[in-house]
């Protein structure tokens, strides 16, 4: 029998849930780009970019995804043979070395593993070895949707600052901003980028990038640009060239609503808001973790995200869990990716999603683990629960 028929419930780590407000603010005839609401709405975005990246810098909407974001980050202040450092701790950091070597940069990975965060130290020693300065930018995601990871942007910086290395420092926020803390001035980060189809709850097809006073030197002298992402004529005098072209005028509707209800709530509370979530999602993995089969990706603690939870699953019923709350309860979690893929399951608690989203996730997977008689240790519902009752 079939629970399916009622509300079904999107628990993957990206694209999330559009709200209502955002679908209907897209339901409204095209306007002229060149003057009137368009200007205001542009305006109001860039200024809105600022206040989610936590920088004075400049900030630069793309109709891209992700990986758009990545070129225009790569492309406006690098030139061609660059050195650059890749931090891995999953897979979205080494799918942006890969886009930096399409470039023609030379590219460098400094190993990590996938169940735990980059280790300042090594990023350190790594960089006092690079005597001549040939590293010229090192680049980290925040959260790395394919392990789970939250990486410690603010302790990174410091361990660059340690090495006295003057290389550009790139973060990846497209799985974290809007979902917990990121201070890009605060914490030197010259280059940010995120995407709109995660904590920014709406539809794929908007990147955004912010740079600093240090990103906006380097760019005097990068030879890989491209007409598309050029900085440069985006910030020339007329509306039409912030877009490179004409703006993906309803995409630009759905965010300016987007950032009216994140900021109506408040940053910060949104960042609680996500905070509470994931803890009451780690209760639960840690209830069902003693049945032996299930556990969590990343062995750190501290490590673990706000935003996405990866869950292990030893005995290969991965797939079968996953059938099972789509299927039967109307819930999609997401499948695991890269060199964990088939081995178990994301839980994602990102965006436009609250209490009763997330514990109707986590009570359909442990009735599939019921249904499907996957060893867990019982109680990871109540655990939740109880965790919320007192945090609240």
């Amino acid at each position: 029998m079939s629970l399916r028929y009622g509300k079904e419930f999107l628990m993957i780590p990206g694209p999330t849930n559009v709200p209502e407000e955002v679908l209907r603010a897209m339901h409204k005839p095209a306007v002229d780009i060149y003057e009137g609401p368009l200007l205001e709405t542009t305006d109001y975005c860039l200024a809105g970019l600022k206040r989610l990246f936590r920088t004075d810098g400049k900030t630069y909407i793309y109709a891209a995804n992700g990986h758009g974001a990545w070129d225009a980050a790569l492309c406006n202040t690098l030139k061609r043979g660059d050195k650059i450092l890749v931090l891995e701790s999953g897979r979205f950091a080494l799918g942006w070395g890969e886009a930096a070597q399409i470039t023609g940069l030379n590219v460098e990975i400094l190993p990590g593993a996938w169940d735990k965060s980059v280790d300042p130290s090594r990023l350190e020693e790594r960089l006092k070895q690079d005597l001549d300065h040939e590293i010229a930018a090192v680049l980290v995601v925040q959260v790395d949707t394919a392990s789970g990871v939250w990486n410690d942007v603010a302790a990174l910086r410091k361990a660059i600052d340690a090495a006295n290395h003057p290389a550009l420092y790139m973060v990846d926020t497209i799985a974290s901003l809007g979902c917990m803390p990121f201070e890009m001035d605060e914490w030197g980060v010259d280059v940010a980028l995120t995407g709109s189809q995660k904590g920014l709850m709406c539809p794929p097809g908007l990147s955004f990038v912010a740079a600093g006073p240090k990103a906006d030197r380097a760019h005097e002298t990068a030879d890989l640009r491209t007409n598309y992402t050029d900085w440069t004529f985006r910030q020339g005098a007329e509306h039409y060239q912030k877009y490179c072209g004409t703006p993906p005028e309803h995409l630009l509707f759905a965010f300016h609503k987007a950032l009216d209800l994140i900021f109506t709530e408040g940053l910060e509370k949104v960042w609680h808001r996500h905070a509470l979530l994931g803890e009451a999602t780690r209760r639960a993995v840690a209830e069902w973790s003693k049945g032996g089969v299930v556990h969590f990706n990343i062995s750190e603690p501290h490590a673990r995200s706000n935003s996405v939870t990866v869950v292990g699953i030893e005995s290969g019923d991965a797939a079968a869990l996953r059938a099972f709350t789509k299927e039967v309860c109307g819930v999609t979690v997401g499948g695991t990716i890269g060199e964990l893929s088939g081995k178990g399951i994301r839980i994602a608690h990102m965006g436009h999603v609250n209490a009763v989203m997330l514990l109707g996730t986590l009570s359909s997977i442990e009735l599939g683990f019921e249904k499907l008689s996957i060893p867990y240790g019982k109680g990871g519902i109540h655990a939740a629960i109880d965790y919320l009752a007192q945090a609240i």
